[in-house]
């Protein structure tokens, strides 16, 4: 006999979501699952404090966690040209810390849930469904059954592909002394960082109030940086391309986001599955995952309430994915400039049609506009040599990356660890 009806591994954004999702009483009034939720102890296995950021109307089952939003988005060009327009639907902020702790007070009270702290150490296939084995916080092995288990750990390697860009990021909220930001605007975009080589940075600011925002530096690039690296581009930026004056340094984020053209297997045995991050639910092009992974996780949930094999789907259709992998491919052989590449982007389109291409709810119509304003002879080269292209394991990037100084100039750092990719 199962122990559970469902294991779900790992107490991130997708394993919390989907649990809650599971044991909502729904309109058919079918009874509600038995749900076992192995999370890892406190440590390195736990992610860390973050932010998520996603576009989404008025209404969201999550506004009460939402720590700011934008009705406008600003992009700024190398040259200091500022793009401005209305962001519909709204583009919102939730932290995760705001998350884990209202979602973990709404499951303290379901009756068929049981929490486990522990370290997973096996997921596999048994008779009838499927079993994880492990390590509890007081070291004591434990094995448990499930009809079906849902795995939200990011893989210990990513799949092969054509293409493996990093998006990685360190971010400051920070304080000054003086009026700086603009609550209603998000910069979504600051291209005027020095530029990698075969990838693109640009400056992340989102402002809370008009003397607080998030302010980040994020690479699309193959190598990472390390801390220091990041903190000089941060520095570079807060005090020479968008001088801030005197500011306070109230808590930092970081992370790494893999971008990639490979396929992740969303089911890896019978009964077996894999959601959020590790079921394909990060945007290959943009690193976008908060509301891919909710509409993954409302899904299973609706298939195992219907009697269906809670298969989690793909949350980006095909052609999206499919212009993804040109994009990253253009980028990575350095066949377009990424900071022009989406200056044009932003310019040569209207703020909506963007979002609807950056949602996955754009039409063939507006894609096709699209692709018409980018560099269209090295975009269709990419596309015709995709095809014949061997997808292979990319190799953990520990080779040095470039870091920006104060001054704009590029030094050479030590060799900065892969850290995984941000747990979903």
């Amino acid at each position: 006999m199962s122990d559970a009806d469902i294991i779900v591994v790992g107490a991130g954004a997708a394993g919390l979501s989907l649990t809650r999702r599971l044991l909502t009483q729904h309109q058919s009034g079918a009874p509600l699952p038995s749900v076992l939720l192995v999370e890892p102890p406190e440590g390195p296995a736990r992610s860390a404090a973050r932010t998520w950021c996603f576009w989404q109307e008025e209404a969201g089952e999550y506004d009460d966690l939402v720590t700011a939003s934008w009705a406008r988005l600003r992009i700024t060009g190398r040259d200091g040209h500022v793009t401005t327009g209305p962001s519909s639907p709204r583009y919102k902020m939730i932290r995760s810390t705001d998350y884990t702790r209202t979602l973990d007070v709404q499951l303290a009270a379901a009756p068929s849930l049981h929490r486990l702290t522990g370290t997973v150490t096996g997921v596999a296939d048994t008779p009838g469904g499927a079993q994880v084995t492990g390590v509890d916080c007081w070291s004591r092995p434990f094995r448990y059954t499930g009809r079906y288990v849902f795995d939200s750990r990011p893989p210990q390697r990513l799949p092969p592909a054509r293409t493996t860009l990093l998006q990685h990021f360190r971010g400051w909220f920070v304080t000054t002394e003086e009026d700086r930001f603009d609550p209603s605007v998000a910069e979504l975009m600051d291209l005027r960082t020095p530029q990698p080589h075969r990838g693109l940075s640009f400056a992340y600011v989102l402002p809370l109030s008009p003397r607080s925002a998030l302010v980040e530096y994020t690479e699309f690039s193959k190598t990472l940086l390390n801390r220091e690296a990041y903190d000089a581009a941060l520095r570079h930026y807060t005090e020479h391309v968008r001088p801030l004056g005197a500011l306070t340094v109230t808590s930092t984020e970081q992370g790494v986001i893999p971008m990639t053209d490979g396929d992740f297997p969303r089911r890896v045995g019978r009964s077996v599955f894999r959601i959020g991050a590790a079921g394909g639910a990060t945007r290959p092009s943009t690193g976008y995952t908060f509301a891919a992974l909710q509409r993954q996780t409302a899904a299973v949930a609706a298939a195992y309430r219907a009697g269906r094999t809670p298969v989690p789907p793909c949350p980006h259709a095909r052609r999206h994915r499919a212009m993804d992998a040109v994009l990253l491919r253009a980028l990575a052989t350095g066949r377009i400039d990424g900071a022009a590449f989406f200056e044009d982007l932003f310019r040569g389109n209207p703020p909506e049609r963007v979002i609807r291409f950056l949602t996955g709810r754009s039409t063939l119509t507006e894609e096709w506009a699209i692709g018409l304003g980018t560099p269209v002879v090295p975009m269709l080269c990419t596309l015709a040599e995709l095809p014949v292209l061997p997808r292979r394991s990319p190799p953990q990037p520990r080779t040095p990356a470039h870091t920006p100084t104060s001054d704009g100039k590029d030094t050479r750092e030590a060799p900065a660890e892969f850290p995984g990719s941000p747990g979903a």
